[in-house]
Order: C-alpha cells, then sequence, then structure tokens
C-alpha cells in the first residue's frame, strides 16, 4: 500500500496532474461562482465565503483533473494534445489518480460540511458527482458538453443558497447563461481534437453536430449574453456594468469571426480567450453594484 502511494508521487507530478501549470480550468469555473456571490449579496459577499468558495472551486476542478485523467488514460495515449499527460504516459498509474481525485474530493467536502450551510452542502453533491461521471459521457452521450455545463454552474446555485438562503428567478436566469458559456467554449475545446476524437470513438458536440456546430456555438454565446444584459437590467445595475458587457461582446463576436474563417491552429487560442470574458463578467457584476 505504501508503494502504491508514494510511488512517482512527488509534488512535479501531482501538480502536472491537478494542472497547477494550467489554471484555466479552475479560472473558468470560478469568475462565474464569484459573480453569483456577488449577485446573491447584492454587492459584496462575506469574505470567509468568498474564500471557502474559491478554496472549493480549486479542490473540486483539481479532483476532477485527476479522476478525468484515470479514467481517460486509455484515450488520451492517442491524442496528440494530451498524449504526454502523467497518467497517460504512464508516469502516474491510473489508480494513483483516481486515489488523489478521491482524496481532493473528500477534502472539499469537508471544508464544505465545515464552513457552509447544510442545503449549501446538499447542493453540492450532484455537482461532484456530475464531475466525476463526466469524462464517462464522452463514451456514449452526443452532447457531453452539456453534462459539464450543468456541473460546472452548479456552483452558482450554491452560492445563492449560502449567502441569500435560497435559490431564485436570478440564480436560474444566472445558471442558465452559464450552462450556456460553458456548452460553447467547450465544443471550441472539442473542435482542437475532433479528428483525434473521431479515430478513438469519443462523443462530443464537434462531432454530432458536424457543419452545424459553428451556429451551435454562435447560439449558445448569444443566449449567455443576453441573459447577462437580463439581469443587469433586471438588478438595475450602473452603466459601467454595460461597458464591459460591450467588452465580453467584442470578445465573443471575435471568437465567432475566427470560427467562421476554419483555421483549427487558432482554436484552442479561442478557447483560452474564455477566461477574459469571465474575468470581465465578474468585474462588470463587482462594478456594477457599486
Amino acid at each position: 500500500m505504501l508503494n502504491f502511494v508514494i510511488n512517482n508521487m512527488n509534488v512535479k507530478n501531482i501538480s502536472l496532474l491537478v494542472r497547477l501549470d494550467k489554471p484555466i480550468g479552475t479560472l473558468l469555473l470560478l469568475w462565474p461562482t464569484l459573480g453569483a456571490l456577488i449577485v446573491a449579496a447584492h454587492g459584496m459577499p462575506p469574505l470567509y465565503v468568498t474564500v471557502v468558495f474559491s478554496l472549493g472551486t480549486f479542490l473540486t476542478r483539481s479532483a476532477g483533473c485527476a479522476i478525468n485523467d484515470a479514467l481517460d488514460a486509455d484515450f488520451d495515449r492517442h491524442v496528440q494534445r494530451t498524449q504526454n499527460r502523467v497518467v497517460a504516459s504512464g508516469v502516474i498509474s491510473k489508480k494513483q489518480a483516481a486515489f488523489i481525485g478521491l482524496v481532493l474530493n473528500l477534502l472539499a467536502f469537508i471544508v464544505a460540511v465545515i464552513c457552509l450551510k447544510a442545503n449549501t452542502v446538499w447542493l453540492s453533491l450532484p455537482a461532484v458527482m456530475m464531475s466525476i461521471t463526466y469524462p464517462l459521457m464522452k463514451r456514449f452521450c452526443p452532447l457531453p458538453q452539456a453534462y459539464l455545463g450543468i456541473a460546472y454552474s452548479f456552483g452558482i446555485l450554491m452560492a445563492f443558497m449560502e449567502v441569500a438562503g435560497a435559490l431564485n428567478y436570478i440564480s436560474g436566469m444566472l445558471f442558465v447563461a452559464n450552462l450556456l458559456w460553458v456548452v460553447g467554449y467547450d465544443t471550441v475545446y472539442a473542435l482542437v481534437d475532433k479528428a483525434d476524437d473521431l479515430k478513438i470513438g469519443i462523443k462530443t458536440a464537434a462531432i454530432t453536430l458536424g457543419k452545424r456546430v459553428n451556429g451551435f456555438i454562435i447560439i449558445c454565446y448569444t443566449g449567455y449574453f443576453l441573459l447577462y444584459v437580463m439581469v443587469g437590467i433586471i438588478l438595475a445595475l450602473n452603466i459601467w456594468y454595460f461597458l464591459l458587457l460591450l467588452f465580453v461582446l467584442a470578445l465573443l463576436i471575435y471568437q465567432i469571426i475566427v470560427l467562421l474563417t476554419g483555421h483549427v491552429s487558432q482554436y484552442f487560442r479561442l478557447f483560452l480567450l474564455n477566461n477574459w470574458v469571465g474575468l470581465i463578467m465578474f468585474a462588470g457584476l463587482f462594478i456594477g453594484f457599486r
């Protein structure tokens, strides 16, 4: 048992497993969660709640990476972008990666139980289960991005439950908006690996939708943007919020323009641009209540 735990389990390999060198996934999960905390608190959520949600986001995303690599190792070996991951390359075993993922999920759950309200903790359970099972969806679900979008949006519901004490139509609008955004940018991400995914038999929205994929992404991004416009109007946010929304719109339009050119080599860069979309939207909500 000791050899199983310590074999190749040094800090460097573990950090690569949980993507400490690639924080984009954590940030894409964090920005809308922090934004929801701001909306639920009408401006300024308690500091300790912000810290707990930030820590929970980091732990659960890290856990998801470890479990994803454990389940997808046999696929990752055949994809150029992922073939050098520590599990796919054999540096860390599947069992070790799964063990790390379960430990991180357990730590996140302990933090939630100690620091958050009971109803918030209950909401975290389906989110954790969905993040664990997401890699399996790529085996048979034609739109696994939708499954990921739901999992990535549970933090919004948890934020409202913790700060406001209940869910409402605003939390529902933010949930749907984030779901559309995640589905959109993860479909862009899937386009990067489309050729390899076709060879190994993984299902993604990029494959399922075929030539309709660009229109699908446009619909997702449009819905995301319009829902945040409606949220700003309903909450009577100030002019700075809507000015920052224009920057978000520009980034979304730019992604669509590049997608329509069909230059696959640019798609991963487009996916990364969504970190700025999330950051600016978060900043807009923060400033919008001032």
